[in-house]
Order: C-alpha cells, then sequence, then structure tokens
C-alpha cells in the first residue's frame, strides 16, 4: 500500500484525534473529531468561543495525533500542521455534518466554525511500530 493510503487507512473519515495547541508557551491537548481527506487536511468543527480558537488565531502550529482506536498494535499516525479558522457560510455548508446539530442545532449558528488543519508533515507508524514512513509536503 502506498503511504497516503496507510495514513488514510488511519485518519480517513470522522475518527477522534489528540490536538495540541498552544497557550502562551505551553502546550493544550484535547480531544477533536477529524476528517481526514487524501490531501492530507484535516476538519474539524468547533465552537468560535472554544480556547482553542483563540490558540490558533495567535500561533497556527498544531500537533495532532490518532490511531485506529482498535488494537494497541495497530497503526497510527502523528501530524504537524497549521490550523485556519473558518466561519464563512460556505464552508460551514461544505463540512456541515447532521452529528453536529447536537452541539450547534444548525448550520447558521454563528458561534458554529470550522477548522481546517493542512499538513506540513505526517509519520505513520505501521502496525506494532514496527516500521515508519515520514509523508511530507
Amino acid at each position: 500500500m502506498a503511504l497516503t493510503e496507510n495514513i488514510l487507512a488511519v485518519v480517513g473519515g470522522p475518527h477522534p484525534a489528540a490536538v495540541a495547541t498552544i497557550d502562551g508557551k505551553m502546550p493544550a491537548v484535547r480531544f477533536m473529531v477529524l476528517n481526514g481527506f487524501p490531501d492530507m487536511t484535516f476538519v474539524s468543527a468547533t465552537r468560535k468561543s472554544s480556547k482553542k480558537v483563540g490558540q490558533i488565531q495567535k500561533n497556527p502550529d498544531v500537533a495532532i495525533a490518532t490511531w485506529s482506536g482498535k488494537e494497541f498494535s495497530d497503526p497510527y499516525v502523528e501530524i504537524k500542521a497549521k490550523g485556519v479558522i473558518h466561519d464563512d457560510l460556505e464552508t460551514k455548508k461544505k463540512f456541515w455534518n447532521p452529528m453536529f446539530e447536537q452541539f450547534f442545532q444548525t448550520v447558521n449558528n454563528p458561534d458554529f466554525v470550522v477548522i481546517i488543519f493542512t499538513a506540513s508533515e505526517v509519520i505513520w507508524h505501521g502496525k506494532n511500530m514496527m516500521t515508519e514512513e515520514v509523508w511530507k509536503r
């Protein structure tokens, strides 16, 4: 399997991930649901009023880690990316998911924003951490 396919096997589609931003001089980590795409962008929804939005606006550099969540020995990825906050209606409609209704009710909610993380580097760790490959933009 090609490296991109291996990465997408872990992060393609909605999945939980640990996303780290910078809060002042310290890292701040939280779980988010990300949706991974073949161009190595990762999309998430959040509240405009959340701390992470302000942190990303101050410093867009983020680190993300996730794995399939099935077996501890399964492949996982580490991602270095830049996050951009989108609050325009066109982007919000493009990435709207019915599962967001419980949090935002509607795509028109002014507190609903989309974060697009664009990877600069993805490190894929194979099963049992026996292999490692690096994708770079």
